[in-house]
């Protein structure tokens, strides 16, 4: 699925307003689901999650939280629920054996940082998750109760923000802003502009972490100048493609697929047709690459740009990072 543009429009729209009942009713149900009682694991859960649906940046925050939390002498393990994958787990992601198809293609990028347990039932994967590590990080979940978080972080796309700040169908939030910032310790803005004020002003004293998606430099030099066919199916195709030419590619031609949409050879048989016939180097990215699998062939000449999540303050989030856990370990 791909967002639809007018969730982004700084207000809303007609279709928004039209689409507004059915999104205060679905808002309604998720954050009454937020208010439930969880249960708290025997290790210190840290939830990367988003206010909207996706495309916030939630992955390689999750990949940096965990190098800090390595950096601190931590033992990182990763959760997440595997959407896009078959396996309803729980089950520790091994890249050697498993494919998108198994566990999704965001476990299979994560499992390059830390192990990971993909699993429907957050609590059985906690239980899984506890042997393999100290620290429990759970990729998305902020409006799942079914654990208790010791801190619970909202990755923010500071460009868009919460759109048009209606719930879902009528606009990107899950459900109303007054209703998930309680269950919110902290924020973590993503990229550059304007549209993230509205969450940071309403997030009152709750730390504000910032941050870039920066590009793998070397990659990133050898594609300035080039001209290039981008595909990437991911929250939002248009931030892949923004980089691309901020690094000085030539974006001769882009193609947006659906996030966690599978690859069919159909669609990669045309992408390389169409990055021939344009004398373009075909470019994508690491979450895509991990659902391609072996299908990479298919399209001669692939190029994958990396990027992370770099925050100018990483002392500041380490620190913050460890009082939750101290205070949590107090609990456990």
């Amino acid at each position: 699925m791909r967002a639809p543009g007018f969730w982004w429009a700084e207000k809303p729209g007609p279709l928004a307003r039209l689409l507004a009942p059915i999104g205060h009713v679905y808002g309604a149900v998720t954050a009454a689901r937020m208010g439930r009682s969880g249960i708290r694991a025997s290790l210190p859960v840290i939830c990367i999650g988003n206010l909207t649906a996706g495309g916030a940046g939630k992955t390689p925050v999750t990949i940096a939280l965990a190098a800090l939390l390595r950096t601190g002498g931590e033992a990182p393990v990763i959760l997440s629920r595997g959407y896009g994958g078959g396996l309803t787990g729980p089950v520790l992601v091994d890249p050697g054996r498993h494919d998108a198809s198994a566990v999704g293609d965001e476990p299979l990028l994560l499992a390059r940082h830390a192990p990971v347990v993909v699993a429907r039932d957050r609590i059985a994967g906690a239980g899984l998750a506890a042997r393999h590590g100290n620290v429990l990080l759970m990729d998305d979940g902020l409006q799942n109760p079914s654990l208790v978080k010791d801190a619970a972080f909202a990755v923010i796309d500071a460009a868009t923000g919460i759109g048009n700040g209606l719930a879902i169908p009528a606009g990107p939030l899950r459900a109303p802003l007054p209703a998930q910032l309680p269950h919110v310790h902290a924020l973590i803005t993503v990229g550059r502009g304007a549209a993230h004020h509205r969450v940071v002003a309403a997030a009152g004293s709750r730390p504000v972490f910032a941050g870039d998606l920066v590009p793998d430099q070397s990659t990133a030099a050898a594609l300035a100048g080039r001209r290039v066919l981008a595909f990437a199916g991911i929250g939002r195709p248009e931030k892949f493609f923004a980089t691309l030419r901020e690094i000085g590619a030539e974006v001769v031609d882009a193609v947006g697929f659906g996030d966690h949409q599978p690859y069919r050879e159909a669609d990669l048989a045309a992408l390389a047709t169409r990055a021939e016939g344009r004398g373009a180097i075909p470019v994508t990215t690491e979450k895509d690459a991990a659902r391609l699998g072996p299908l990479t062939e298919r399209v001669p000449g692939l190029v994958i740009l990396p990027v992370s999540f770099v925050p100018p303050d990483g002392a500041a989030l380490a620190a913050f990072l460890a009082q939750r856990i101290a205070a949590a370990r107090q609990t456990l």
